[in-house]
Order: C-alpha cells, then sequence, then structure tokens
C-alpha cells in the first residue's frame, strides 16, 4: 500500500469518525467509561493473509492482552501486545514455514456511538522464526479497526468483537515481505 493510498484511507476514517461524533449529540447515554477506569481484555485472534502474503500462507491463529486507558468519555489509549501464527502452504511439494510474531501496539478507540468503536494502532511487529525472513526481524505495524462491544454484566465485563486490517513494513529488502492480513479479534473484558 503506498503513502498516498494510507493517508486516503486516514482521511475517510477521520470524516466517518468526525460525523459519527457529530451524531453522537443525539444519543442520551454511554457505556464506553467504567468506574473504574482502565478497562483490560485478553482475545483470541484469526484471520486471513491478504496481498503477496496469501500466495504463501493460508490463515492465522493467535491471541491478545489490551488495555484501555480512558482519557475522556469517548475516548481510549490503547495498548496491545499479542502473537500470530500465520500458517504456511504447501507449494509445489514444499511446506512454507509458518511465520510467528509478536507485535506491540499502541493507539485510539474511539466511540462515536454507544458500543460501537474506531481504533487505530500503530507499533512493532517482532519476528520469532527467521525461516521464511531472514534480513530483519523487526518491522512496522499499523492496524485500523472497528468493532463492537457487548456489556455481559452489571459489574462492567463486556465482549469485544472487532474487525481489523493489519499490515507490516518489509522484513526483506527489495523484496515484498510484508505480513498483511484481514483479521477478527474476539476478546472477553473486564
Amino acid at each position: 500500500m503506498t503513502m498516498k493510498s494510507t493517508l486516503k484511507i486516514a482521511a475517510l476514517v477521520l470524516a466517518f469518525a468526525g460525523l459519527s461524533y457529530s451524531a453522537k449529540a443525539q444519543t442520551t447515554t454511554t457505556t464506553t467509561t467504567t468506574n473504574n477506569g482502565v478497562r483490560y481484555s485478553i482475545g483470541v485472534e484469526t484471520g486471513v493473509p491478504i496481498g503477496n502474503f496469501k500466495d504463501s500462507h493460508k490463515w492465522n491463529l493467535g491471541g491478545s492482552v489490551q488495555a484501555d486507558i480512558p482519557v475522556a468519555q469517548q475516548l481510549f489509549v490503547t495498548v496491545n501486545a499479542g502473537f500470530n501464527n500465520f500458517f504456511g502452504k504447501t507449494i509445489a511439494g514444499v511446506d512454507v514455514p509458518n511465520v510467528q510474531l509478536i507485535p506491540v501496539k499502541a493507539g485510539l478507540k474511539f466511540f462515536p456511538v454507544q458500543n460501537f468503536y474506531i481504533q487505530g494502532e500503530a507499533g512493532a511487529a517482532f519476528l520469532l522464526n527467521k525461516d521464511f525472513y531472514n534480513d530483519k526481524s523487526t518491522a512496522f505495524v499499523w492496524a485500523p479497526q472497528i468493532g463492537v462491544q457487548f456489556p455481559v454484566s452489571a459489574s462492567g465485563n463486556f465482549i469485544d468483537a472487532g474487525i481489523r486490517y493489519e499490515s507490516t513494513s518489509n522484513y526483506v529488502s527489495n523484496f515484498d515481505s510484508k505480513v498483511k492480513f484481514l483479521g477478527l479479534r474476539l476478546a472477553y473484558g473486564f
């Protein structure tokens, strides 16, 4: 994805957030803040590779922990760390090795309307196995996400379901070695 495309996506997300914030003035209640402040969630993640990465890998499975730190009634700073294993394909009788990453990201989560959020994060993705990529072991990662939080108890516990696009910079110089995927995170929050 080019920088121009990235800027267009960012502009669209900001425009949507602005329109949604204007619509928020119509609602009267919100469940996006809790009495005790920081919210934690533990989740399972899965997804499908896209771009050139889909030619060599089938899908991913992993997990993550996340902290949402309130900075305003509808705005949270997020800190997220996890593990993703991308399962390699068999191509012409040769097994492509799995790619294993530990992404560490920080960002913002905004609730334009009750229980619906827009989230953007960026950080670093650390490569655990260098069987597939052997040039760099760390890459820049960014991930826009949308999702919903369903309250499951009066004490503030919730289910968080989000869909995101995630992409890294290249792990190998002069070669398209970006890890790109469309992912789903299903988490329990407390």
